[in-house]
């Protein structure tokens, strides 16, 4: 399994299930299209999406949080593109693209866990979370799932 994952040559060669390279496409854009979104309306993303009273912060603040949430939207675009350059022309990297994603994504939510941002409600970007994790983990099974196993 662990050759699946880090492959020794990086080429177009897929061995998992077709439907890994669909979902991984989906996701990326999906993912990159926040990213974008998050870096030109920053503002409405943490107060509608993520439920972060930017009107309690003062002006300077709030204005410091959109820009780290921008640059964390860049960030997404970044990734995310990697993940499209994998699907176009290195495929034998898919695996390792979602173990990316599912990292990035754990990994700050554990971010979150230790340094709490207070929030209002429970906003709609917690169940969109929950959903592309969900995602995230069935695509990474079945770009490891070998083809002979299921029909293609």
């Amino acid at each position: 399994m662990l050759e699946r994952i880090l492959p020794q040559t990086l080429d177009n060669r897929y061995e998992g299930h077709r439907l890994a390279l669909w979902l991984l496409g989906g996701l990326v854009v999906m993912k990159g299209g926040i990213g974008i979104a998050t870096m030109f309306n920053g503002y409405e993303a943490a107060t509608s999406a993520d439920g972060i009273p930017l009107e309690t912060f003062s002006p300077a603040g709030a204005a410091a949080f959109v820009s780290l949430f921008a640059a964390w939207g860049l960030a997404q675009v970044v990734i995310n593109a990697v993940g499209v350059l994998v699907l176009i022309r290195y495929r034998a990297a898919v695996p390792l693209v979602y173990l990316l994603l599912l990292f990035e994504h754990l990994a700050r939510k554990t971010v979150f866990l230790v340094v709490p941002l207070e929030r209002e409600g429970t906003p709609s970007g917690f169940y969109i979370n929950l959903v592309l994790v969900a995602l995230l983990l069935l695509g990474f099974v079945l770009s490891l799932w070998p083809r002979s196993v299921i029909k293609s």
